[in-house]
């Protein structure tokens, strides 16, 4: 018989990397990917109104605001605050390569799907200088805002009613209720994450000089 030939598990970037995703590289991750990518990526697998999809990275830069919104003791107690935005603006950055997954998808996947997401998470992260396992008070921080935004996408553009959508995703906090989203171009998207990456990349490196 002949012999097969492996199958392809890299994919071919416009910066021109070749990312593995069975044995992703932080050497492999570039912002400017990302940003290009989930700038494209559409949250609620584009169920949502609107003359743009909904993207994953404007998803992230309404998570770090929320996030700086939170109650500044628990932030604090976190530590690193410049750190922490630039892993909040990252948290989906996995989805540049694989996509966003509906949740209920990532459940019948299971631990596969995790754990490909995980070491893309370690490579981009391990890229940009940060632990490549996020500290669990980061993470819980991060998912609070991540969370609170779910629930702000469902009602204005998923079509969720609230009290539906608060069973899923907890109450909206009080600092919230003012907040309206309006889905960005895509590359209008893309520009304004790799602005508010420079910006938190910039202080997350004075930050570790401190």
């Amino acid at each position: 018989m002949p012999k097969q030939t492996p199958p392809r598990v890299w994919q071919r970037m416009l910066s021109g990397r070749r990312l593995d995703l069975a044995d992703p590289s932080p050497l492999d991750v570039e912002i400017d990917d990302i940003a290009h990518g989930l700038a494209r990526v559409a949250r609620w697998n584009g169920q949502t109104i609107g003359a743009h999809p909904f993207s994953v990275a404007q998803h992230s830069l309404v998570v770090v605001d929320i996030l700086q919104s939170l109650d500044a003791v628990s932030r604090r107690k976190a530590g690193r605050p410049a750190a922490l935005g630039l892993a909040a603006l990252l948290h989906d950055a996995p989805e540049y390569v694989i996509g966003d997954m509906i949740s209920p998808f990532k459940a019948l996947l299971g631990d596969s799907y995790r754990q490909i997401e995980a070491r893309l998470a370690s490579a981009i992260f391990v890229r940009h200088g940060l632990p490549a396992q996020l500290p669990d008070a980061w993470q819980k921080l991060i998912k609070r805002a991540d969370r609170a935004c779910a629930l702000l996408e469902a009602t204005q553009l998923a079509g969720f009613e609230p009290t539906e959508a608060t069973k899923f995703f907890g109450k909206l906090p009080p600092a919230l209720h003012d907040v309206t989203l309006e889905p960005m171009p895509p590359e209008e998207a893309a520009q304004a994450f790799l602005n508010r990456h420079r910006r938190l990349n910039a202080s997350f490196l004075a930050e570790g000089d401190d």
